[in-house]
């Protein structure tokens, strides 16, 4: 069992930056690929980026590819996201999840564990 406990969320104006952290349980964090999604007001939950397991190759969303960057720690078993020139349509809530391979996956019913969601909210 994996537990995910995110943290960094926050109200920011557009063009600032915050960073989102991870924290994971599990002895095998590091074979694990992680991802980040996202789900704003009345829309449907939305990939945003992800790392793969041993290797740390990560994959992007096209909206924030250039303002958002994920990474990982194995020895502290966390993923972060940081993001820059945040935009009011990148509010929502996101999520961290763990997926049980290495392989990395754009889809969240690939993902067998979930954080419980922290707030992003940008004002213009």
């Amino acid at each position: 069992q994996v537990q995910l406990v995110e943290s960094g969320g926050g109200l920011v104006q557009a063009g600032g930056s915050l960073r989102l952290s991870c924290a994971a349980s599990g002895r095998t964090f590091s074979s694990y690929a992680m991802g980040w999604f996202r789900q704003a007001p009345g829309k449907e939950r939305e990939f945003v980026a992800t790392i793969r397991g041993i290797t740390a190759i990560t994959y992007y969303v096209d909206s924030v590819k250039g303002r958002f960057t994920i990474s990982r720690d194995n020895a502290k078993n966390t993923v972060d996201l940081q993001m820059n020139s945040l935009k009011p349509e990148d509010t929502a809530v996101y999520y961290c999840a763990a997926r049980g391979t290495f392989s990395p996956s754009y889809y969240s019913r690939d993902y067998d564990y979930w954080g419980q969601g922290t707030q992003v909210t940008v004002s213009s």
